[in-house]
C-alpha cells in the first residue's frame, strides 16, 4: 500500500508563500482550472508563471519527497523491464533504482496514490517515489526505453528473440 501524506497546504498556497507566484497569477490559474480542468502546477506553466522546476520543488515542500533532476542520474537499463513504456509515459514516472523488494520511481505527480499502488502491484515491491520534472522524466523515459530495446537482440520478425535451452 502507497504511504499516504497528511497535505495541509496545496500546490498554489506553497507557491504563494514562496513567493513564486502572486495572488493576481493564482487567481487566474484556478479560474482556468475550473473552467477547463487540468493540475494547477500544469496550468502555472503554462501560463508563463512558473517553471518546472519551481513547480517540483514546491511538490517536494508540499509532500514531503525529495527532488531529484534526472538529466543529472544515471538509469539501470534493466529497469526499464519492470514498469512497460507507455504506463511511464501515461503516469509521467520511471524507474531509477531498486534494491529488493524496493522500487524507488522519479514522477512528476507524487500526489497520485492510485498510480503508486498499480505500480506496487504490477512490480510486486514497495515504492518509495522522488519527484523531478516532467521534461526530465519524458527525456529519460525516452533514453532509457530506447536504450533497452536497442540492447535487446530481435529476430527477423523485430520481435525480442527468446532461447530455449
Amino acid at each position: 500500500m502507497a504511504a499516504r501524506r497528511i497535505i495541509t497546504k496545496r500546490i498554489g498556497e506553497v507557491l504563494l508563500e514562496r513567493g513564486v507566484i502572486n495572488l493576481k497569477e493564482l487567481e487566474r490559474a484556478l479560474a482556468h482550472q475550473k473552467a477547463h480542468g487540468g493540475q494547477l502546477g500544469q496550468i502555472l506553466i503554462q501560463h508563463g508563471a512558473v517553471t518546472e522546476d519551481e513547480v517540483a520543488l514546491a511538490l517536494t515542500a508540499q509532500y514531503g519527497f525529495p527532488y531529484l533532476p534526472l538529466s543529472k542520474y544515471e538509469i539501470d537499463t534493466e529497469l526499464t523491464a519492470l514498469i512497460p513504456e507507455t504506463t511511464a509515459k501515461r503516469y509521467g514516472l520511471i524507474a531509477i533504482d531498486r534494491i529488493g523488494n524496493a522500487l524507488t520511481l522519479a514522477m512528476a505527480d507524487p500526489s497520485n496514490t492510485q498510480v503508486i499502488e498499480e505500480i506496487q502491484l504490477l512490480t510486486k515491491c514497495v515504492v518509495q517515489t522522488f519527484v523531478s520534472t516532467p521534461t526530465d522524466i519524458n527525456a529519460a523515459i525516452e533514453k532509457y526505453y530506447k536504450r533497452a530495446s536497442n540492447s535487446q537482440p530481435t529476430s527477423h520478425d523485430g520481435q525480442p528473440q527468446t532461447t530455449d535451452h
